[in-house]
């Protein structure tokens, strides 16, 4: 590196000439962008509203809508879940008019994209079952934890799945949703499955029912002993402590088979769905404001072409 004084301010000169340059390049370019929408101001106006009114006729029929369908797969029925949306969308692709009339549904044509994922909850798969919890720790100490609990395999035992729709025009339920949840609870097996299933769960709560009015009938007849109030006579009996707990553990038990007899009226329980939301992602609902300046692009680029095409003629026709 040079001491000089002299070859340090000439190195400053020449590096401030390099910047100078540069900045005048970035000036003289947005000069000659001026100078030239002046020179093609028409064309450019032209370019400009045949974008806008391009745009909107494509963002007013190229409109995508999406819907979505949160369900709870009842009885072990995941994988039948997921295999009947794969048969949907394939026919759905093979344009199967036959298939879908068959189940309700009479138009495929605005018809786009249907398929399942699971809704990962990883909390909600713990507290199901104990196991799940010692299941989570040993994959995790084989790979990554992040990896294991989106796999596929993990992900399909989880409670709650999503379905996702893509349609080209806004729906009514009548128009799809409903023929899909009817065709999904169509399965005989599945059917006998649940019948036989809400059949043993509303034994169990008459049963549980019947177990807490006994444990009420012993409470309330519970006689006091050497003064002592009722609630103390219970509080010195540890046997009379396992009833009472065992009463307890019932009124849940039979809180939770009440959501779960609600559930089980379903092979595919419908829990939530939305209808009809706008997909904005990417170009969808842009192209207004994209195509004018996609068109200007274009131009500028026809342009530098044309005449780059023109100096390179120029220079061989000299050499």
């Amino acid at each position: 590196m040079s001491t000089n004084p002299q070859e340090q301010e000439i190195d400053l000169k020449q590096l401030s000439k390099k910047i100078g340059g540069f900045f005048q390049k970035i000036i003289d370019s947005f000069f000659d962008f001026i100078l030239f929408l002046k020179r093609n101001i028409i064309l450019v106006a032209i370019l400009f509203i045949l974008g806008i009114v391009l745009g909107y006729f494509l963002d007013k029929n190229n409109k995508v809508y999406n819907h979505e369908i949160v369900v709870l797969p009842n009885f072990g029925s995941v994988d039948y879940l997921y295999a009947k949306i794969k048969l949907i969308d394939s026919k759905r692709k093979e344009k199967d008019t036959l298939f879908f009339k068959s189940i309700g549904i009479n138009n495929i044509k605005k018809i786009g994209v249907i398929e399942v994922e699971p809704i990962i909850d990883v909390y909600k798969f713990i507290q199901e079952r104990e196991s799940n919890f010692e299941l989570i720790k040993l994959m995790a100490e084989d790979g990554d934890l992040d990896k294991i609990i989106k796999d596929e395999t993990t992900a399909k035992n989880y409670p709650y799945h999503l379905i996702k729709i893509k349609t080209s025009k806004s729906i009514k339920r009548d128009d799809f949703l409903n023929p899909v949840l009817s065709y999904l609870e169509s399965s005989d097996y599945y059917s006998k499955i649940k019948k036989e299933m809400i059949n043993n769960l509303e034994i169990e709560m008459t049963e549980n029912d019947k177990t807490i009015t006994q444990i009420n009938d012993i409470l309330n007849e519970i006689p006091k002993q050497a003064g002592k109030s009722t609630s103390v006579y219970i509080s010195d009996n540890k046997e009379l402590n396992e009833v009472i707990k065992s009463k307890d553990e019932l009124i849940f038990k039979q809180a939770s088979n009440r959501i779960t007899f609600l559930n089980f009226q379903n092979t595919i329980k419908e829990i939530t769905s939305t209808l009809n939301i706008k997909d904005t992602k990417g170009t969808n609902g842009k192209m207004t404001l994209l195509l004018p300046f996609l068109f200007l692009f274009l131009f500028m680029f026809f342009v530098y072409f044309r005449n780059f095409y023109k100096r390179q003629i120029l220079k061989r026709n000299l050499n």
